[in-house]
């Protein structure tokens, strides 16, 4: 049978050590796809900052696309779902962000925009993400439009003391410095169903391939969830099946071991 596989990015497919794809996992994806998988990228990252992933898009071979954590995904230049965070909520926590002089990041549909930039900001987007500088832009500016995610820099406790103000939202952290923020009900166990209600594809033949606690939701609805050995406790927990880790061949191992490959 036929799967559809998703992949988070950073961590699952991208190495955090050398910021590049494994050459065993460009050539099990490849086979994969040869052999009539579809695949899918399941990201955090909104497709502006998608810019580490030129080994296999180059090939042609990913089908589509869940971003954002689900709040935005496409199919080629088709959008399948999009979810705007009310406008009321991007602003009070915008305000929050500016008061205390928090960095954060507003995506809209085509664009990024940094308010109140830190160096804690720039060293993990710019020095470890290898992200390219983004915007600077005032509260006003960047809220012009609807935002699909905001990633406010703070801390859990500081997060806990301003989830009341978000309620129609949802928070999900896969770094302990920021937290991503989207509307309501967007996850990538969303994006996963927006993404297979498109393709006319069956929940039961899909896998998913996660290390970070914004994987967790996707990994435990999918047929299958694996994590990579790279990941936190408490994704493997979740997971059907457990790899070696990103830089130690998992991806590959992974598709081996359920015959994918």
């Amino acid at each position: 049978m036929k799967k559809a596989l998703f992949f988070d990015i950073d961590g699952t497919l991208v190495s955090f050590g050398t910021h590049a794809i494994p050459q065993s996992t460009i050539d099990a994806l490849k086979v994969a796809h040869n052999n009539g998988h579809k695949i899918f990228i399941a990201t955090g990252r909104p497709k502006v900052l998608i810019n580490n992933l030129e080994a296999i898009q180059s090939l042609g071979i990913i089908d589509g696309y869940v971003t954002m954590n689900g709040a935005y995904c496409f199919v080629g230049d088709e959008v399948v779902f999009k979810a705007p965070i009310p406008h009321d909520e991007v602003l009070a926590l915008g305000r929050i962000c500016r008061n205390n002089n928090y960095a954060c990041l507003f995506v809209a549909e085509h664009t990024i925009a940094a308010c109140q930039p830190n160096d804690l900001l720039k060293t993990i987007f710019y020095d470890y993400l290898h992200v390219n500088p983004i915007p600077e832009r005032t509260l006003e500016e960047a809220t012009e439009t609807e935002i699909f995610q905001m990633t406010p820099f703070m801390t859990q406790e500081q997060e806990d003391e301003m989830h009341h103000l978000i309620p129609n939202c949802e928070i999900g952290r896969w770094y302990p410095a920021f937290a991503d923020i989207t509307a309501k009900g967007t996850t990538k166990q969303q994006g996963i169903d927006a993404i297979i209600n498109h393709f006319g594809l069956k929940l039961e033949d899909t896998m998913a391939f996660g290390d970070g606690g914004n994987d967790i939701t996707m990994l435990r609805h999918a047929g299958i969830g694996v994590a990579m050995g790279n990941a936190k406790e408490d994704v493997k927990e979740v997971a059907d099946y457990v790899t070696t880790s990103v830089d130690e061949d998992g991806i590959k191992n992974a598709l081996e071991h359920f015959g994918i490959i």
